[in-house]
């Protein structure tokens, strides 16, 4: 990787199963930047996400995400490359049984940490960071979905990722709690955390304004102008 290329994807193939969704793919992203990633549903957003965190192997091109040859990537090598990357869903994905810390706990054990002292440090660093130090004893029920949606980002954050790849993270929220998450997003890619977000809320898009780069007809248009 060269400087401060997080993500470089250069004449890529993507496949979902065996069907071909975007070809021809080329893709840099750099340090703090942030990314709309927009395109009607089934144009291969996803899939362009998933090839990003080695959830899809590259069979044409060439791929490097988070200092990672994705075209050599193995599967032991997997959580490695995700440690580099954070993600974040619009379905939560927390674990509905267990707190707030236990649900950063068990992401933070997962991927190698081992000492108490600095699993609760790096936990009440992030929480801080979205807003929500004090919801660390919550259950996942007793939140708003944009309290849960912060801890979600929390959680993508411990690892202290170079890229936060969030697909479609406000698609379940209110305007005004989306707008909330937005301002935390673009926050973080300030501080030099990159972030990519496929949305189809074109407000945010027009309200937040940032590079923009489009899914269609099987290709990647990059730097698109909103009208």
């Amino acid at each position: 990787m060269i400087g401060n290329t997080i993500i470089k994807l250069h004449n890529v193939d993507v496949y979902q199963q065996k069907h071909l969704v975007l070809t021809n793919v080329d893709l840099h992203i750099d340090k703090g930047e942030f990314v709309f990633l927009i395109g009607q549903t089934g144009s291969g957003k996803s899939s362009l996400m998933k090839v990003i965190y080695g959830e899809i192997s590259i069979g044409t091109g060439e791929g490097h995400a988070g200092g990672f040859d994705l075209k050599k990537l193995s599967d032991k090598d997997i959580p490695f490359l995700r440690r580099k990357l954070g993600i974040v869903f619009q379905d939560f994905q927390l674990l509905t049984d267990r707190t707030v810390e236990d649900n950063m706990q068990f992401v933070m054990k997962a991927t190698g940490w081992k000492d108490k002292k600095l699993i609760d440090e790096r936990i009440r660093d992030v929480l801080e960071k979205v807003g929500l130090r004090s919801k660390l004893k919550k259950m996942p029920h007793e939140l708003s979905g944009g309290e849960q949606q912060r801890v979600v980002v929390a959680r993508a954050l411990l690892n202290d990722p170079e890229i936060i790849l969030a697909d479609e993270p406000t698609g379940h929220l209110d305007p005004e709690t989306s707008e909330e998450v937005m301002l935390l997003l673009k926050d973080i890619s300030r501080s030099g955390t990159a972030v990519m977000m496929a949305t189809h809320n074109y407000h945010l898009i027009r309200t937040f304004p940032s590079r923009i780069i489009k899914c269609e007809n099987g290709r990647i248009i990059e730097d698109v102008k909103m009208v």
